[in-house]
């Protein structure tokens, strides 16, 4: 039988003893769990950038695979610990709109809010649920509790307002949604809609004050200090330069605007 998969993404950072405290809660309860970091490294407090990593690696995981991820900055407020189930995954963490684009992309079969203190540590923290809620239910979730004993259903999850791409008069809009470790500029133009709208015609793109003529099919076609347009691994443009940071070269930042122009 496969040992249980349990992801973990935060913004806690691998500085304090945050992330070690809650490995620790979940293999006290099951040893016998396989825990893999996606990261810990969200921005604090940026559920939107939890919520676009989170998106872009759970599919890659087996089926069952239990995804704890907390981005919280509500933390001990209103805000609801969750159980979301989908066909092929399980997701623990605050209700803030961090399972918003799994949400979209998944079939939601159960929502859970976690209620059943008998799954939670003795002793809860109003500042560290991922320690006391999540990571333990977690862990009980993974030997085999049924998710429904966790606690009573609702029927949706909060969602962010994720702004997507527009088009109008023959420019299509986008903006600088991601800045990965490279710099790479990964924006929410979806290849699936760059290729209907632009249908074989001649474009710029635009990025602040810069020109970039075409696509590229990857990295290594870059030139020193010339800045590259490609759909990277996540199905989006990228805007990237060749051994260089793009967004410290172009001066940019995170929800910059991105344009397609488009001759018609």
């Amino acid at each position: 039988m496969r040992k249980p998969v349990i992801t973990l993404l935060t913004d806690f950072g691998t500085e304090d003893h945050y992330v070690a405290s809650m490995k620790g809660v979940i293999l006290s309860i099951n040893p016998q769990c396989t825990l893999i970091d996606i990261t810990h490294q969200v921005s604090p407090h940026d559920i939107q950038e939890g919520a676009f990593l989170l998106a872009n690696s759970y599919s890659y995981f087996p089926k069952k695979t239990i995804h704890l991820s907390v981005v919280d900055p509500g933390v001990g407020g209103i805000r609801k610990p969750i159980l979301l189930v989908t066909p092929h995954h399980f997701f623990i963490g605050p209700d803030n709109g961090l399972f918003t684009l799994v949400a979209q992309r998944e079939k939601v079969k159960k929502v859970v809010v976690l209620t059943e203190q008998k799954y939670f540590l003795p002793k809860l923290s109003t500042t560290f649920h991922g320690r006391d809620i999540f990571a333990p239910v977690a862990a009980h979730l993974s030997l085999g509790i049924k998710p429904h004993v966790f606690g009573y259903e609702i029927d949706s999850v909060k969602k962010l307002g994720f702004e997507t791409s527009v088009v109008t008069e023959g420019k299509l809009f986008g903006k600088i949604v991601y800045i990965d470790t490279f710099g790479n500029l990964v924006s929410n133009i979806d290849e699936k809609i760059f290729v209907r709208v632009t249908k074989g015609h001649p474009y710029l793109i635009w990025v602040g004050k810069n020109k970039i003529h075409g696509l590229r099919k990857g990295y290594w076609e870059g030139k020193p200090g010339v800045p590259i347009a490609l759909f990277g691994s996540s199905g989006y443009l990228e805007i990237s330069m060749k051994k260089k940071n793009a967004q410290k070269a172009l001066k940019v930042k995170r929800g910059d605007s991105i344009t397609i122009k488009i001759s018609l």
